[in-house]
C-alpha cells in the first residue's frame, strides 16, 4: 500500500510539473515533448488502476498519433521565433489561467456535492475489457467511426496540399 502511494504521488507530481511546462514553455516543440511526458504519466496511472486497455490506448492514440500530428503541423508551419514573439502570450496565459481557475472551482463544487459516503459501493463490476468495446465500435458506432476516419483522411490530404503549395510558391 505504501509503495502504491509513492508511485501515485511520483507520477502525479511529474504529470503536474510537465503540464505546467506545456503551458509556460516558450518553444512549441518543448511543449509537445512535455505533453508526451504527461501522456506517459497518465498511462502509468491507468496501469495502477488496472485499466491496461486504457493505458495502451493512451500511449497508442495520444502519445503516438496525436503528438506526432502536433509535431508534423509545427514542422509544416515552420514557425520562426519572431512570429512566436509577436503572439500575445500574456493575454493567452491570463485567459488560460482564469479558465483553469473557473474549471477547478466547478470541479471542486461537483466533487463536494456528489461525493458518496461509500465510493467503493458505487463501482460496477468489470464487464470484459476489449470485446464489449469492439462490439460496440463495429456494430452500434460503425458509422461515426467511419466518418471520423474520413475526416482525418481529409485533414491529412489538406495539410499535405497546403504544404506543397507553400513550398512551390517560394
Amino acid at each position: 500500500m505504501m509503495l502504491e502511494a509513492v508511485f501515485f504521488y511520483t507520477f502525479t507530481s511529474t504529470m503536474i510539473f510537465a503540464a505546467l511546462l506545456v503551458v509556460f514553455s516558450r518553444q512549441p516543440v518543448y511543449s509537445v515533448l512535455s505533453l508526451l511526458v504527461v501522456m506517459f504519466c497518465l498511462s502509468a496511472l491507468f496501469i495502477m488502476l488496472g485499466a491496461f486497455f486504457m493505458a495502451a490506448l493512451q500511449i497508442l492514440l495520444y502519445a503516438g498519433a496525436v503528438l506526432v500530428l502536433f509535431l508534423f503541423v509545427m514542422m509544416l508551419l515552420n514557425l520562426q521565433p519572431e512570429a512566436l514573439a509577436r503572439m500575445r502570450v500574456f493575454t493567452l496565459r491570463t485567459v488560460g489561467t482564469a479558465g483553469a481557475a473557473v474549471w477547478c472551482a466547478l470541479m471542486w463544487k461537483l466533487f463536494v456535492s456528489t461525493h458518496p459516503a461509500n465510493p467503493l459501493s458505487q463501482i460496477p463490476p468489470p464487464a470484459g475489457l476489449v470485446e464489449p468495446i469492439g462490439r460496440l465500435l463495429f456494430t452500434r458506432y460503425l458509422l461515426p467511426f467511419e466518418l471520423v476516419s474520413f475526416i482525418i483522411l481529409a485533414a491529412i490530404i489538406g495539410a499535405v496540399t497546403l504544404g506543397k503549395q507553400e513550398r512551390s510558391s517560394k
